[in-house]
């Protein structure tokens, strides 16, 4: 049996994510997603991807990450027909706050969403650009099902796999258009 030949978009993406090492600080290798997003053509191939990945699982909501999670999310959720939740830093959303804190390498952040945003019981799907060690995801996940929301997929443009964050998704299926 071979496996199944792999989507030649995929190499147009994963052609077009830069490099930059030291960013923000050394040792780190920053992948830049600015040429993909600036190129309409595969800015458009990502969308279409990401919504690919997500169709069988027939998400009602698309829940996408501040900020560059936004720039996807809500053209997946509008190609899906579906609705855009955005989860916020501190103090951006005008209504009544859901909110979860997770820790950082050093201190912790909080998340925040509209405490109406999803139905109780509803079905929604993760969006961000980039999983690297999974604590944003993971609060994220946390954060909806606080709500009553069924996190059933996540998905990503760019997966750090040595950074293992998918392993802070249990029970989610992990769906990442590019993997380092």
């Amino acid at each position: 049996m071979t496996a199944p030949a792999e989507d030649p978009r995929l190499a147009l993406l994963r052609a077009c994510v830069r490099d930059i090492p030291d960013f923000p600080k050394p040792g780190i290798l920053f992948r830049d997603l600015t040429p993909l997003m600036g190129d309409r053509a595969l800015f458009k191939h990502t969308v279409e991807m990401l919504a690919e990945r997500l169709a069988p699982h027939r998400p009602e909501a698309v829940v996408a990450i501040e900020s560059r999670g936004f720039i996807f999310g809500a053209p997946v959720a509008a190609a899906l027909g579906v609705s855009f939740v955005p989860v916020r830093k501190p103090g951006k959303l005008p209504f009544r706050i859901a909110r979860r804190s997770y820790a950082l390498e050093y201190g912790t952040d909080t998340l925040e969403m509209h405490a109406d945003a999803v139905a109780a019981g509803a079905s929604v799907a993760i969006v961000d650009d980039l999983l690297a060690t999974g604590g944003t995801a993971q609060a994220t996940l946390e954060l909806a099902r606080d709500l009553g929301a069924k996190v059933s997929v996540a998905a990503f443009v760019v997966e750090l796999a040595l950074l293992r964050g998918r392993e802070r998704l249990p029970g989610t299926q992990v769906e990442s258009l590019i993997v380092y």
